[in-house]
């Protein structure tokens, strides 16, 4: 395990990604709910056309098993933007660097890395594609507001959005 000094650079390398803001969480305040997948099989054109989304990202009782392996997580919250799912790989490589060797970036929204995802392949990328919080069945609006972050259902496009991502640390 790595001590407070590497965890403190972990922080400064997600700083330099410009999120607004960033909590650390426990991974049991993260929630997930069967409801959630549903909402990608039935109200997401992505389903089942990638293989970090459902029926091919883990499902939510084994996105809770995962969380239960672990004692701390970051909640990442980026606003309108965020950073390239190579970024994300990137955040999650140092901090596997700095002593943190379980670490695992979930990401947020479709993966967008291949157009169209070779399904019938192994992925492509599997160092920088990482599911998305929500593909594994993660209420991502009650584990935001949990952690004192805003988020709200976007009604229309001129709505502005706000991504977030989940660094599994120890």
């Amino acid at each position: 395990m790595a001590d407070t000094a590497d965890i403190a650079a972990v922080q400064e390398l997600i700083g330099h990604y410009e999120p607004a803001g960033v909590a650390r969480v426990a991974p049991a305040d993260v929630v997930t709910a069967e409801w959630v997948r549903m909402k990608c099989r039935f109200g997401c054109g992505g389903y089942g056309r990638c293989l970090t989304c459902p029926p091919y990202s883990p499902t939510p009782r084994q996105t809770r098993r995962l969380l239960d392996d672990y004692a701390t997580a970051y909640l990442i919250w980026w606003g309108a933007d965020h950073p390239s799912r190579g970024d994300l790989a990137e955040i999650e490589r140092q901090t596997f660097l700095a002593g943190w060797y379980k670490a695992l970036m979930l990401a947020s929204g479709p993966c967008g890395l291949c157009d169209p995802c070779p399904l019938e392949h192994p992925c492509r990328y599997p160092y920088q594609a990482r599911p998305a919080m929500e593909a594994c069945g993660i209420d991502v609006y009650e584990t935001a507001h949990r952690a004192g972050f805003p988020l709200r259902v976007v009604t229309c496009r001129e709505d502005t959005p706000n991504f977030y991502s989940l660094l599994l640390v120890e």
